[in-house]
């Protein structure tokens, strides 16, 4: 199967998916070397990583369809990523969506925020009228050539009018020929129980550092039958946090006796960056190369 056609499978398969959320293309290969079925790449982990800044919508389209490209380039496995606005209006829509089935995307989603959105658990969020959302929804629609990538529509509403709004706009959303809707902040047992009651098509949950406190668990999810979940600034925070330590230690200590335990051994960096696949190939283009240059000379090698 393609990634698209696994992601689609993973997300009709009994038990909870867990997708961490890839930073850059490093990170997608730990997500993979760690035997996670799929990924997610989004907005909030590539602000960080980029630019070093938070996720309130100042890259372009053209920045995330190449970071994400790099990062389905390093993996096998589906990668979900992040859609933002769709980045502007209808056209901008139809744009990224080409752009990021390019890239090699098993999944996209985005959301009815006014551009330039703001990350989900941001204050200061807007939302486009409904109208306009579903025309953007028809716009990724029809921009799409592989009908196996999913387009998940999402709204930010609830923050804004609550619950009965975000539920309301999922429907709609799902009546216009989205894959999936994700209502944006439904993260309580009673609540994510009830969108899947009244929304069709699948739910995938978000567990993410910058929600604060987790409402559910992995455990819980799996209990109400969520299928997937993503982990969108796991890897991100973890990966800051051990790049601090390490390197206050240094400066504290000046020196590198403390650090080897922090640092991954050369063997299983040069493992994770597939250097005997590489070394292989080159092998492989010197022989073909030597071949074609003994047969142009006679038999006689060079």
């Amino acid at each position: 199967m393609t990634p698209r056609q696994t992601f689609r499978a993973l997300l009709s398969a009994p038990g909870l998916t867990l997708m961490p959320g890839a930073y850059d293309a490093l990170s997608a290969r730990i997500i993979e070397e760690q035997g996670f079925p799929a990924m997610g790449a989004g907005g909030y982990a590539a602000a960080g990583s980029l630019l070093g800044q938070p996720d309130t919508g100042q890259s372009n389209m053209r920045d995330f369809a190449d970071h994400y490209a790099r990062i389905c380039e390093a993996v096998r496995i589906p990668v979900y990523v992040d859609g933002d606005t769709g980045f502007g209006g209808v056209n901008n829509v139809s744009q990224m969506v080409k752009a990021f089935e390019k890239a090699g995307a098993a999944a996209l989603f985005f959301t009815d925020q006014v551009f330039p959105s703001r990350c989900g658990y941001l204050p200061g969020k807007q939302v486009i009228p409904v109208e306009q959302m579903l025309a953007k929804i028809k716009a990724a629609l029809d921009a799409r050539s592989d009908a196996t990538m999913m387009i998940c529509a999402r709204t930010d509403v609830l923050a804004l009018e609550g619950e009965d709004a975000a539920i309301r706009r999922c429907r709609l959303f799902m009546e216009a020929g989205a894959d999936m809707a994700k209502p944006q902040g439904i993260d309580t047992p009673q609540a994510i129980a009830r969108a899947m009651r009244e929304v069709p098509g699948p739910f995938i949950a978000t567990l993410s550092q910058a929600a604060g406190a987790n409402k559910t668990t992995p455990a819980e999810l799996e209990h109400l039958g969520v299928p997937a979940a993503t982990l969108p600034s796991l890897a991100l925070f973890a990966a800051a946090r051990a790049v601090r330590e390490t390197l206050g230690l240094l400066q504290r200590d000046r020196g590198l006796e403390n650090l080897q335990d922090r640092l991954l051994p050369l063997d299983d960096y040069y493992k994770l960056v597939r250097l005997d696949e590489q070394q292989a190939r080159e092998r492989s283009w010197d022989e073909a190369a030597a071949q074609i240059a003994t047969k142009a000379d006679g038999g006689q090698t060079p």
